[in-house]
């Protein structure tokens, strides 16, 4: 068991959720008022994806990240930025008689570079690295993080010093990951996010937690996450297996049935069950020692070098 849990928020996510609950932030200045609630609920880190502010649709603008993170960043409470990576890796393919005749009024999928501007302009001290391509629940959906953009991705993090969250939804993700190691293009300790109930990844099984944790390689730091009600039984099975814990409104709208949630509610809800589990949770401050971060006049320096 690990007796000293970072948490992690992740306050609004990509979903289509913005219009199922009042509690989803949306704009920008929304966002980083969840992420600063999150964190003085005891959250060390907010990971954070951005929405158009007029109609709630996940987007990658590299300014509306910047207003989120400027906004963090000038409050005098703090927290661990986790920007994701995620978006640009959406492919809708054609009919099946014809399935490189792309869906592009749904489709966006543009490289690893592009995927990474706004965490190059910004310097998280931590951003989202997806380890793979698979499969959603949507029909001739892709989501599209190739072995080539996955190492663009990892070399340049390495070069400008900000911390990749390796984001694996299955057990072949882990071995590239493994791989990248092998290659030198991560430094040690690694981060690993357990991305569990995510159709069509692992399924949130304890077993199937425990398989992807008996598969990590020795000394990683890593967390986990299960969606919709099973996010707090994922949460104390995370704390439990010896790991961190993630929770938040990208992975669940509810506190109980029919009673929606606010961001600093699930983070407060995950803490008491770490602590009623004889576990502490650890500061920001923790944090960064425990997962090896640099701070942002370092990261501006090697960002300069590169």
């Amino acid at each position: 068991m690990n007796r000293n849990v970072i948490l992690t928020c992740a306050v609004t996510g990509s979903g289509e959720t913005a219009g199922k609950t009042p509690h989803v932030p949306v704009t920008p200045e929304e966002i980083a008022k969840a992420s600063i609630e999150a964190a003085k609920a005891g959250a060390a880190i907010a990971h954070i994806h951005v929405r158009d502010p007029q109609t709630g649709a996940p987007s990658r603008d590299p300014e509306l990240f910047k207003e989120v993170v400027d906004r963090i960043r000038e409050h005098d409470t703090d927290v661990i930025i986790n920007l994701t990576t995620g978006m640009g890796g959406d492919l809708f393919l054609g009919p099946d008689e014809d399935p490189t005749n792309f869906d592009l009024k749904d489709t966006d999928c543009v490289g690893q570079v592009e995927r990474m501007e706004h965490v190059e302009m910004l310097l998280p001290e931590i951003c989202s690295l997806d380890c793979g391509s698979f499969n959603y629940d949507i029909p001739n959906y892709v989501y599209v993080s190739s072995t080539g953009m996955l190492r663009i991705g990892a070399e340049r993090l390495q070069k400008i010093g900000v911390k990749p969250e390796l984001e694996v939804f299955d057990l072949g993700h882990i071995w590239f990951a493994k791989q990248m190691m092998a290659e030198g293009l991560l430094e040690q300790p690694p981060l690993f996010q357990l991305c569990m109930g995510v159709k069509w990844g692992a399924e949130g099984l304890t077993r199937n937690m425990q398989t992807m944790v008996d598969n990590l390689p020795e000394g990683a730091n890593w967390a986990a996450f299960g969606l919709g009600a099973n996010e707090m039984p994922m949460a104390a099975q995370a704390a439990l297996m010896g790991g961190h814990v993630r929770v938040g409104l990208e992975d669940n709208l509810y506190l109980a049935k029919g009673k929606p949630a606010t961001n600093a509610q699930l983070v407060d809800r995950a803490r008491s069950i770490v602590e009623m589990m004889g576990a502490s949770i650890q500061t920001p401050e923790e944090a960064r020692k425990t997962l090896g971060l640099r701070k942002l006049e370092e990261m501006k320096k090697l960002r300069a070098a590169a």
